[in-house]
């Protein structure tokens, strides 16, 4: 076991570099002088000086050739040191660090949600095969994966506001200080995330738990007189949910990019809206290392997914 997770690790390493260098490349193949939107304001009219766009990029060092800036930029990501944001000016880890609260209680509201609903929705879905129960639940876990999240945002907040002549707020409140403003601000875009994920979750739970309860074993336990419910829950379930708890794993770290457009239908300054904003003005620091910490994230996930693995299944075993 210690050998794979330091094999996995090392592959960590490469797979997280080897995407933030593909984002290096194709930030800078997309049109378009990060020195003029810096230094554009709103309204202006006239030109900006050749020399004072000249000044940017050297600041920014956009004048110096690209291996020179990936190579710079390399070496700075070994100290966690990304720089200044060439908007705001900012420090780019500090500012990141502020806004990354809110975006991991997103996802983790995101991810009992998934785990509340979309779980017991699959196991249900199974247990009642062709059942009017099954079918709603399909047409659930269908609509799930058709609806990309930005979607389902717009949705909500068409139907609150239409309907229900309400909107949630939509000014960033602290936990802290109204607790319940907080949640009903925070719950709708964690819904509006994880609906694809109950969706994804839910299909597989029913999937995984129908091949199972079609084994050998679950037929040799229902002949010896055990009740369905015992049935389910001693020996179905824990060999059903080893797919489920894969997806829901990978899940947590993809949420984090789900919240981009979130972030910004709901007006949250979280990490997604960051990266968002820093998208729209090519600001190279802050995109570049917030694609770096998704990376992270998401190849986290998935060594832990793969070590809970073993835990819960002892035939596994990783030599």
């Amino acid at each position: 076991m210690r050998n794979y997770i330091i094999k996995r690790l090392l592959l960590a390493v490469v797979t997280v570099y080897a995407v933030v260098t593909l984002v290096f490349v194709l930030m800078r193949i997309v049109p378009g002088d990060p020195a003029l939107i810096a230094l554009a304001e709103p309204g202006r009219g006239e030109a900006i000086p050749q020399e004072l766009l000249e000044e940017k990029r050297e600041e920014l060092g956009l004048n110096r050739p690209l291996y020179v800036q990936y190579l710079t930029w390399l070496w700075s990501s070994f100290r966690f040191d990304f720089g200044e944001s060439s908007w705001g000016g900012g420090d780019v880890v500090e500012e990141y660090v502020q806004r990354l609260p809110i975006s991991v209680n997103m996802v983790i509201l995101a991810s009992i949600l998934t785990i509340v609903i979309g779980v017991p929705l699959g196991i249900l879905s199974a247990v009642k095969q062709d059942t009017p129960i099954d079918y709603i639940a399909r047409i659930i876990s269908i609509s799930g994966l058709s609806m990309p999240s930005f979607w389902v945002a717009g949705l909500m907040i068409i139907v609150m506001l239409r309907v229900f002549h309400w909107l949630p707020p939509l000014d960033f409140i602290p936990f802290w200080e109204d607790p319940w403003r907080a949640f009903l601000q925070g719950i709708f875009p964690a819904f509006a995330v994880a609906f694809a994920f109950i969706g994804s979750t839910s299909r597989m739970a029913r999937s995984s738990l129908l091949e199972v309860m079609r084994e050998d074993y679950i037929q040799m336990a229902r002949a010896k007189g055990l009740v369905e419910r015992v049935v389910i829950r001693r020996h179905a379930l824990r060999n059903a949910m080893l797919p489920v708890i894969t997806i829901l794993g990978l899940q947590f770290g993809f949420a984090l990019g789900g919240l981009v457009v979130v972030e910004a239908a709901f007006n949250l300054p979280g990490a997604g809206r960051f990266l968002l904003d820093a998208t729209i003005r090519r600001d190279y620091n802050v995109v570049q290392a917030s694609l770096f910490a998704i990376a992270i994230f998401v190849t986290a996930a998935n060594l832990a997914v793969d070590i809970l693995y073993a835990w819960l299944n002892p035939r596994i075993r990783y030599q």
